[in-house]
């Protein structure tokens, strides 16, 4: 995937890498005007399902599909409006979250590339 048969769970070193990149992006989430909102008060919830999402699909334990089921994406999102605006501001945070974690530059495009597709099949209201 990320080069010659290591996972980007292994590229990257493991989980820590990971709760690094989701505290870094929730910690932009808390005061972003525009997806704060979206959010419950307490994000520790949020932190935990990122983080075991990212590690299952980027290669690491399955935890997440083991006591979540299958990550249904879309269906988990439809309850929130999201529009360009909403999907920009994700997609801003990841990215400098991302950004900030210091890959190589291939290894990051093929990392920003997901969150960029990722972002925008969640959108669900128009405009």
């Amino acid at each position: 995937m990320v080069s010659e048969g290591a996972t980007l769970y292994e590229v990257v070193g493991g989980q820590q890498w990971f709760v690094d990149l989701v505290d870094d992006f929730y910690d932009r989430v808390a005061v972003d005007e525009t997806l704060r909102p979206m959010y419950p008060e307490d994000l520790a919830g949020a932190r935990a399902r990122l983080t075991g999402f990212l590690v299952q699909y980027w290669g690491g334990p399955t935890t997440y599909s083991d006591e979540r089921g299958h990550p249904r994406l879309r269906m988990r999102h439809q309850p929130f409006v999201i529009g360009a605006r909403q999907r920009d501001a994700w997609y801003s945070h990841m990215e400098g979250a991302v950004r900030a974690r210091g890959l190589d530059a291939p290894v990051e495009d093929v990392v920003l590339e997901y969150f960029d597709r990722a972002a925008t099949a969640m959108i669900n209201h128009p405009g």
